[in-house]
């Protein structure tokens, strides 16, 4: 493991106002000619190169989703590899989220866990909690690294399985109470709960008042900024990562792209600031 600390990075970005995170999803089809060089590892790794120079001074992380990277096998690893390298590099304080979604028995995660973090030296990744908090034991035991476990997710058929009803609650609530009173005992657990149901967003706060909340939809898919930023925060006004992607590093396939990724960035992080 490195030396960095998830929540000690993440404290920082929120002391200093920062709460919007920028998706480092590369799709080769999106990504402006302007930004196009001679290869594909070589394409990814300077589109999102601009990005991160982009944004360094506004977000409070980075959330590259390893399906845009794994989708081009040994090619797009690497590009993985040296994206967070430049992260690092580029803005040391910001903390990176790896959006893996893994989730298995402990044998499996042990190797998930050397993946994520000593392989790519992640600060944070996503999981998965249908086999239960006993099976993520061998992430939550990383102390140092951010764990958020998908809850209420942002997508519209989300509901199918997370609203069914169980014991008179929904799926979902049982849980943000299962993982914030049981497996939260490092105090690195947070919970995924989409921008696209702010009413349990407000639901779930309720229940875990001190856990981070990884907030994803209020770009593309339309999610409700305001009321996730008002239903997410803790009682101090932290404790809440809104994550956008397409609406930002995609806003335009001009010369000038990159001035426009800064500008889409800004106007996020206003609303949030005003929504606080």
């Amino acid at each position: 493991m490195s030396e960095r600390n998830f929540n000690g990075l993440l404290d920082a970005q929120w002391e200093a106002g920062r709460f919007l995170c920028v998706g480092l999803d590369p799709d080769l089809e999106k990504i402006p000619v302007a930004a196009r060089v001679e290869g594909v590892r070589e394409t990814i790794v300077n589109f999102n190169r601009a990005v991160i120079n982009a944004t360094k001074d506004i977000v409070c992380a980075y959330k590259p989703n390893s399906a845009f990277y794994e989708a081009h096998g040994e090619t797009g690893w690497a590009a993985l590899q040296q994206t967070i390298e430049d992260v690092h590099e580029l803005a040391p304080e910001v903390p990176v989220i790896l959006d893996a979604k893994r989730g298995d028995i402990g044998n499996t995660n042990n190797g998930y866990v050397a993946a994520a973090f000593r392989n790519l030296n992640a600060d944070a990744l996503t999981v998965h909690p249908y086999m239960g908090g006993e099976s993520l034991k061998e992430f939550l035991t990383c102390a140092d690294k951010g764990i958020f476990v998908m809850c209420r997710n942002s997508n519209p058929g989300a509901g199918e399985f997370q609203d069914l009803d169980i014991a008179g609650e929904p799926l979902y609530i049982h849980i943000a109470k299962a993982f914030g009173a049981k497996w939260n005992s490092n105090g690195n657990c947070g919970l995924v709960v989409g921008a696209t149901y702010p009413d349990e967003i407000k639901e779930v706060r309720a229940i875990v008042p001190e856990m981070t909340f990884l907030i994803p939809g209020t770009g593309a898919q339309g999610g409700d900024l305001a009321s996730s930023v008002k239903n997410g925060q803790r009682t101090d006004g932290k404790g809440f990562i809104l994550s956008t992607t397409r609406a930002i590093v995609y806003a335009s396939d001009r010369p000038d792209y990159q001035e426009v990724i800064r500008k889409k960035a800004e106007e996020f992080d206003g609303a949030i600031r005003a929504a606080l």
